[in-house]
């Protein structure tokens, strides 16, 4: 999978599950400032990376992860 293929997958499941203006999907985002995704959401979000990327994304290493960039690396890592 290519880098901009996750990147669009990553981008239509924050707008489609958790409403989040397209415009604001920049890889500078921060995920808890600029998206406001919190904890619960972030429950959602591994739920969600396992059924389309086919990994489960471990706890401890979400919390590194600030940024949307930061994300979309994150998963090409594991992909």
């Amino acid at each position: 999978m290519t880098e901009q293929e996750i990147i669009n997958k990553v981008n239509a499941l924050l707008v489609e599950e958790f409403e989040i203006a397209e415009d604001l999907l920049t890889p500078e985002a921060s995920l808890k400032q600029d998206l406001e995704i919190d904890s619960l959401d972030f429950v959602d979000i591994v739920v969600l990376i396992d059924c389309e990327f086919g990994f489960k994304p471990q706890a401890s290493e979400l919390k590194n992860v600030k940024t949307l960039g930061e994300f979309y690396n994150y998963i090409q890592l594991h992909v």
